[in-house]
């Protein structure tokens, strides 16, 4: 039984170990394709599901950032010491509510879509006599079942964050549309980077701080990183497909 054990861990730890390089590899081509350094990108590995075991894989496989999209599961890995290696950014959607969970525990809060929020996280920090660095997630595809601010409410979350002494803006995340073909994800992303830019050029003296574009999933990080993005969030090219959720009875 030992044995066996072991050896399903070994095959798993290189598996995880092949999948990371492959995707380390798509990205360098991806950023050679666009005369990016592929030194300019981050790989976010997006743990959402994953057992603390396996995310301790990853790391030892290489992985240096991870993304959590649920405040339980980051609690639990913290608790596990599962990140030990590598920085965790919070990707998902956070509820005011939740704040104290998250504020202080990441490096990065990538999902920052309200003022409610923004004031919320910032007020946390002051607590914690911290500074919290955030992305403000734009909904660049106006969906009503997704989180964000639209582009046209970005500029005022802009001000909020600038005016916010315990938040640092860090640059913007996005997610297009699940049902987009290929041209349309492009149009997103190159949205999605004017925007960034745009955002730069309205921080004026602080613009050297808004350096991540966060952009890109599994099935489309090639295509973000052509179009601008810094940082992309990879979790089924990874990891595989994510396992079934069990419903507590």
């Amino acid at each position: 039984m030992t044995e066996r054990w072991y050896d399903d861990m070994t095959e798993r730890m290189e598996e995880i170990k092949a999948a990371v390089a492959g995707v380390q590899e798509e990205i360098a081509q991806a950023a050679r394709r666009a005369g990016r350094a592929p030194e300019e990108i981050t790989l976010v590995a997006a743990t959402k599901t994953r057992t603390s075991e396996i995310i301790r894989e990853a790391i030892a496989a290489g992985i240096t950032v991870c993304g959590e999209n649920r405040v339980q599961e980051l609690s639990t890995h913290l608790e596990d010491h599962a990140y030990v290696g590598a920085e965790v950014h919070f990707i998902g959607h956070l509820q005011t509510n939740k704040v104290k969970q998250v504020v202080g525990k990441v490096s990065l809060i990538q999902s920052v879509g309200s003022d409610r929020l923004l004031v919320a996280i910032d007020k946390q920090a002051e607590s914690l006599g911290i500074v919290q660095d955030i992305l403000l997630e734009v909904n660049i595809g106006d969906e009503e079942s997704k989180g964000g601010i639209t582009p046209q409410e970005l500029p005022g979350l802009v001000e909020l964050a600038r005016s916010a002494p315990h938040v640092r803006l860090r640059g913007i995340m996005c997610i297009p549309p699940a049902g987009a073909s290929d041209e349309e994800n492009r149009q997103f992303f190159v949205r999605t980077k004017q925007l960034f830019i745009d955002t730069r050029n309205k921080m004026g003296d602080n613009n050297s701080n808004i350096d991540c574009l966060s952009m890109g999933m599994s099935g489309d990080f090639a295509m973000a990183i052509e179009e601008g993005a810094t940082m992309v969030r990879v979790g089924t090219a990874l990891f595989g497909a994510r396992p079934p959720i069990r419903l507590v009875e």
